[in-house]
């Protein structure tokens, strides 16, 4: 399987044709730092990148919803009218890992999102979308 790295770290990530979408995470100001303290951040995204091509994102400006994690659907998927899925206080292993089975499972527009990822996601401010 090709590798490449995850934006912005030494992480290898799979090559895109594994996963039909991306994750975005957000890592600046609040997300990913001690701000948000008993998370292992580097684990979360070790996590996802083992699974699922991931972009790291400077500061999203949604500070309150730390950590943020940003599903972004496949093409195809979002010319059929999918659109991005903003999960927030994404703070815990098991929504890591229900976000990487949702991925690998199609993501937005292709499989249905868990119904414990309703309670992460969130809309955010217009100028963010």
């Amino acid at each position: 399987m090709s590798r490449k790295r995850v934006e912005g770290t030494g992480i290898p990530r799979p090559s895109t044709g594994s996963a039909p979408c991306r994750v975005v995470v957000c890592r600046d100001c609040c997300c990913g730092t001690r701000k948000v303290p008993g998370v292992d951040h580097e684990g979360q995204l070790a996590r996802l990148a083992q699974e699922v091509p991931v972009r790291v994102a400077d500061c999203l400006d949604v500070c309150e919803h730390a950590n943020v994690i940003v599903v972004q659907p496949s093409a195809a998927a979002r010319a059929a009218g999918a659109r991005p899925v903003w999960l927030g206080l994404v703070n815990d292993a098991d929504a890591t890992e229900d976000i990487v089975t949702w991925v690998r499972d199609g993501g937005p527009g292709v499989a249905p999102c868990p119904d414990i990822l309703d309670l992460y996601a969130f809309t955010p401010p217009r100028r963010q979308r």
